[in-house]
């Protein structure tokens, strides 16, 4: 039977199962969650194809990472408002379905799994179920959520959010969480089976992701270095962070700790003119996107790393990546009292009531005068990377869902030969 002038039966005549992941919002090298998932996938003998935006305008259509086949597409534009962003999500949607017919027709798939945000491929993976495949709804973010937290509202995008969330949900044969809040959601608002949720949290490869030598220069002639990694939008609290470091400089007259911003995000525009603005310029180095290998040395150098998130649903319910990769490299976490962030620091974090930034300012200034107390915050940190969070065990929950999925044939449904 056929899809699209594509056999059905081509991924079986291959061998070994073989996955299609999609990702829209990241190019997957840079993605660390995904990479570790197509590990985990290759290392258990499953084949792999990646379908996301291009890092660079000269990436090959096709080249292979990790073992993991890699198809790229051109992104459309950065966005600005709604509308770009729906003319982003269709562009995208329309390359992905265009690639996932030509790895059908190249590689083969025995499952689509579907990265979000956003929530577009329930579609897609619809259309792939009705000719045999399986579906996987692997959930990075709560896009209501999301919404809600940066742009302070509820109305008719957000309910639409919600539509597209619950489609997924019931769309997908299996939803992989990334935290048991996020499955909470999946079971009491997208009314997915408990059978059909498994959580596979989002832990570094302590293997892969662990402090190396010191880079000084990094300090910049300073005594003390503080790291935020991540996204730059207007939920992810950076603005406060620049007020807390306002604050510790003008205020508390601390001239020792160079700030490094690692990252990117619609945001960071504004955040270098809020940096001019509390003449902070000459404190803060805004870096812009970087990879792991570029990361490493930042967090093998640093003394503190900072989660200031604000609290709101989102922020309470998610795990900051962020806050595990300081772990894993022995960083001292300042951070925002969230109820994930706490769940998953414990002892390794100092936390800040609502990430107020006085409080924060007043965190770095005692954190860093207590090198014995950072260094005990650092070792609990490691400790529970890799113990309470290992991946490896993360790993094993993750390949088990593609080995339920792949054990028995998929049911076809009313597909014409």
């Amino acid at each position: 039977m056929k899809v699209f002038g594509v056999s059905t039966s081509a991924a079986a005549a291959r061998g070994s199962p073989r996955v299609l992941v999609v990702v829209q919002n990241i190019p997957v090298r840079i993605d660390r969650r995904v990479r570790s998932e197509c590990r985990a996938l290759l290392d258990a003998g499953y084949g792999v194809t990646v379908v996301c935006p291009k890092e660079h305008p000269d990436e090959p259509d096709r080249h292979e990472l990790d073992g993991v086949v890699v198809r790229s597409y051109p992104p459309p534009p950065s966005t600005s408002g709604p509308l770009s962003y729906l003319v982003e999500f269709v562009v995208c949607w329309l390359r992905t379905a265009r690639l996932s017919v030509r790895v059908a027709r190249a590689e083969g798939f025995d499952v689509l799994q579907a990265c979000n945000p956003p929530d577009t491929y329930w579609l897609l993976g619809l259309a792939w179920k009705a000719r045999g495949k399986r579906f996987v709804y692997d959930q990075h973010d709560l896009c209501p959520e999301v919404y809600e937290a940066r742009f302070g509202r509820r109305g008719p995008l957000y309910r639409v959010l919600r539509w597209l969330e619950r489609a997924t949900y019931a769309v997908a044969d299996r939803v992989v969480s990334p935290n048991p809040s996020y499955r909470e959601v999946a079971l009491r608002r997208g009314r997915v089976p408990a059978a059909r949720c498994t959580v596979v949290m989002s832990t570094p490869d302590p293997a892969a992701m662990i402090r190396g030598r010191e880079h000084p220069e990094l300090r910049a002639g300073r005594t003390y270095l503080a790291c935020y990694v991540g996204i730059m939008g207007p939920q992810d609290g950076v603005d406060r962070l620049l007020d807390a470091i306002a604050h510790y400089v003008h205020v508390l007259g601390r001239d020792d700790c160079r700030f490094a911003l690692l990252g990117y995000g619609d945001s960071l525009d504004d955040l270098r003119r809020q940096a001019t603005r509390l003449g902070i310029d000459h404190r803060v180095t805004f870096t812009g996107r970087i990879d792991q290998d570029e990361l490493g040395r930042w967090l093998s150098t640093a003394d503190i790393g900072v989660t200031p998130d604000p609290p709101c649903e989102f922020n309470h319910r998610s795990t900051m990546n962020k806050t595990l990769e300081y772990m894993a490299h022995e960083v001292a976490v300042v951070a925002t009292d969230l109820r994930e962030t706490m769940r998953c620091a414990g002892p390794a974090a100092v936390y800040v009531p609502d990430g107020e930034p006085v409080a924060m300012a007043e965190a770095f200034a005692e954190l860093l005068d207590d090198p014995v107390r950072r260094k005990t915050m650092g070792a609990a940190g490691r400790d529970r990377i890799e113990t309470d969070f290992a991946w490896a065990d993360q790993a094993r929950g993750y390949v088990g869902v593609y080995d339920e999925l792949t054990a028995a044939p998929a049911p076809v449904r009313g597909v014409a030969s």
